[in-house]
């Protein structure tokens, strides 16, 4: 025998007795099993969920009949719309610059002019004339509204025979 076996021999006649305590047990109420109610001449259970009416030989009425609605091929997804708008809006935002920028006249600003010439008018002359003679490549209208604003003119029409004018040359 161990050691702690032979003190606890020793001491066994000098401790003083535990009560014994019962344990508290409340009582469970019996109940009787719940029967299933049976169907004369089924050999199979009944079942218990999601049973359908179809299973119990009852046919559902529909109350509302949905159309059908065929799938469509392409499905999106919250990332893909927004995708598809954020693009949509670079576009269609780009295209309005760019007319914006077109219609104020950056994008095509026009001839650069370098240098100005005197130009004596001659009888039956106009400025569109002058415009052809002295900037051939040039379109004339930007070269008559040139001159009437260098010349101060309030119109085409304000020139006469003799007058001298200043005319811008595209470089």
């Amino acid at each position: 025998m161990s050691t702690a076996a032979l003190a606890a021999n020793r001491l066994a006649p000098h401790r003083s007795p535990e009560p014994a305590v019962a344990p508290v047990t409340t009582p469970v109420p019996v109940t009787a099993p719940r029967r299933r109610p049976r169907i004369d001449g089924a050999t199979d259970s009944l079942p218990v969920r999601a049973c359908s009416g179809e299973a119990l030989g009852r046919h559902a009425t529909p109350t509302r009949q949905r159309p059908e609605v065929e799938p469509s091929a392409l499905r999106l997804t919250r990332r893909g719309r927004m995708l598809l708008t954020a693009v949509s809006v670079l576009i269609f935002g780009s295209a309005i610059v760019v007319l914006g920028l077109r219609v104020t006249g950056v994008l095509e600003p026009g001839p650069h002019f370098t240098h100005t010439v005197p130009v004596q008018v001659a009888p039956g002359q106009t400025l569109w004339s002058i415009a052809q003679n002295t900037n051939p490549a040039e379109d004339p209208a930007t070269i008559v509204e040139k001159i009437a604003d260098l010349n101060k003119l309030s119109s085409p029409a304000d020139i006469t025979p003799g007058e001298t004018l200043q005319i811008p040359i595209a470089g």
